[in-house]
């Protein structure tokens, strides 16, 4: 049996890329508005909408402010004349259309864990935006569930979410569950503050400020078969993949 039996990933910059995803979602948006979509005006969005999901992750504001705020004040800094609620909700369907995935073999690497553990998605967002790009990113096959904060009531860090996802997946032993994400202010201080084992993607090799600490962490989601599996385990994937290689 494998070390873990359930591993909840997150989404964004973890499975999807939602850089890539952003950047082709807003120059749509932007382009849609009349407004040249260039590095210096994604650049003021950008800093604007990093800056309200920090204070949201910290609980100073509510999802709906969020939401009606940040095309508000971007289009109050750069002097553009429009409804940022307006802009906000074309933006999230142009957004939801985008489901690319990180690279480096992500459904490849979900197949092979599902053989082992029970995979779900614990993910900050909007229901309708990551539901649709999971799903249409083919990753629902190897995925029991997808816990989206919108419709969880709760955003990452707080251990609600992670609670909420382990309830209706049934799981008690929480020595049992590991915690995959990109960020250490939300995946794994969320993933601390629930009492689980934690596992920082970090294929940049970021520095960690040292502020909160994982359990592990890796530079490929391949690496997690090392983690989570069993010996006996891990030599059949290497044999399967060894096959592939011939």
């Amino acid at each position: 049996m494998a070390k873990y039996y359930c591993i909840l990933f997150d989404a964004d910059n973890t499975l999807l890329d939602f850089d890539t995803a952003e950047s082709k979602a807003l120059a749509e948006t932007l382009t849609h508005y009349g407004i040249e979509p260039d590095a210096e005006t994604a650049a003021a969005y950008r800093r604007i909408n990093e800056a309200l999901w920090r204070q949201l992750e910290k609980g100073r504001i509510r999802r709906e402010k969020l939401m009606n705020e940040r095309f508000t004040r971007f289009l109050k800094e750069t002097g553009m004349a429009g409804s940022g609620a307006e802009m906000n909700r074309y933006y999230l369907e142009r957004l939801s259309t985008h489901p690319d995935l990180m690279p480096g073999g992500v459904a490849d690497v979900l197949r092979e864990l599902a053989e082992v553990a029970t995979l779900a998605v614990v993910t900050n967002g909007f229901d309708k935006v990551q539901s649709r790009r999971i799903k249409e990113a083919g990753l629902l096959e190897y995925i029991e569930e997808v816990f989206v904060s919108e419709r969880m009531d709760a955003e990452k860090p707080s251990r609600k979410i992670f609670d909420g996802a382990l309830r209706t997946l049934g799981v008690e032993n929480r020595e049992r569950v590991l915690v995959v994400g990109d960020s250490l202010t939300s995946d794994i201080q969320g993933g601390v503050n629930a009492g689980l084992d934690t596992c920082w993607y970090n294929p940049a090799r970021a520095e960690n400020p040292g502020k909160v600490n994982p359990t592990y962490e890796i530079a490929g989601l391949e690496q997690l078969y090392e983690i989570v599996m069993e010996p006996e385990e891990l030599a059949l994937v290497r044999q399967k993949n060894r096959r592939h290689q011939l």
